[in-house]
């Protein structure tokens, strides 16, 4: 499996001979999708143009209910708990909610519900996508993670502090930082290496890693 990193939380994944995209939004999207993952219908994971872009006459569209009904085409919704088999690849939509971080008193920035994350299973690598999220009690419940794709920004998703305490509870054998607009991706590697045995891939947009070795191609 090789991943490349887009920029925010936009993600390129191929395995098992298939293009997948994760919350269209940042980088290009030259290679056209066999399938595209939404956690949300927020504009920064859920972008249509880039969507287009990537979308060709077979690709598969798989979103959070919120998302998928402004979505024509080759759309399925996925809800908390649900999972697919997408081409020999396994896909599980997790839960992915504010409980601490509101956008007025009471109303969350993003309703636990609405909301999902992925775990994605191929080429036996499993690799979670946390969408936007507070460290939730769900994630510590996460088994046999290789590559944990966190956000650090805060406000409407965990802090660095609480992305941390989430690498070290997860336990993935590798992090990969996202989301970080004003955060520290060398913090957050520093701490959570300095306090778990997991490693952390600051990479830069654009890089591309392999999932089992956790190499820098380019």
């Amino acid at each position: 499996m090789i991943v490349r990193w887009l920029g925010h939380a936009s993600f390129l994944l191929k395995a098992l001979g298939k293009t997948f995209y994760i919350d269209p939004y940042e980088g290009e999207y030259i290679e056209k999708a066999d399938f595209i993952l939404i956690t949300h219908s927020h504009r920064d994971h859920c972008d249509l143009e880039k969507i287009e872009a990537a979308r060709g006459p077979d690709t598969l569209i798989v979103a959070s209910s919120d998302c998928a009904r402004g979505l024509e085409g080759n759309v399925v919704s996925m809800s908390p708990g649900d999972k697919r088999e997408i081409h020999g690849i396994d896909v599980e939509a997790v839960e992915a909610y504010n409980f601490k971080r509101f956008r007025s008193p009471g109303v969350p920035f993003h309703p636990k519900g609405t909301q999902i994350g992925f775990v994605i299973s191929a080429d036996a690598k499993r690799v979670y996508h946390a969408g936007d999220s507070d460290f939730i009690p769900e994630m510590r419940r996460m088994k046999d993670i290789d590559i944990a794709l966190l956000p650090i920004m805060g406000r409407a998703t965990m802090d660095l502090e609480e992305a941390v305490e989430a690498a070290i509870v997860i336990n993935p054998k590798f992090a990969i930082p996202m989301h970080r607009r004003g955060a520290s991706a060398e913090e957050f590697k520093n701490r959570v290496e300095t306090e778990s045995n997991v490693r952390v891939l600051a990479i830069s947009e654009g890089d591309e890693v392999d999932a089992t070795s956790a190499c820098l191609l380019h």
